[in-house]
């Protein structure tokens, strides 16, 4: 971006790698992955375990507290292992 950052974030299907809910924030504030988690969990229902990497918006109370009240068990790749997470990793690469 010329004036900044954005971050995005996806909730995605491993198994069909369907992108199945997304938020772009101009922030590394929580509330815009809470969103999409709530979305995807609205539309599609509960995943057995959610994986993410270990960034500040997904290790908060806020992110986790939704996983836990929901009884999805919380998976993270290990901190720079970018290959744990590859289907999103996979999603972000340039053409």
């Amino acid at each position: 971006m010329p004036r900044g950052w954005c971050n995005l974030t996806v909730i995605m299907d491993w198994y069909s790698r369907k992108v199945l809910s997304w938020r772009l924030s101009n922030t590394l504030d929580t509330r815009f992955c809470v969103e999409a988690l709530e979305e995807a969990l609205e539309s599609y229902g509960r995943p057995g375990i959610l994986n993410t990497d270990q960034g500040c918006q997904y290790t908060g109370r806020e992110f986790t507290g939704v996983l836990k009240a929901t009884g999805i068990r919380i998976s993270m790749d290990g901190k720079g292992r970018a290959l744990d997470n590859a289907m999103v990793e996979r999603l972000w690469r340039t053409p």
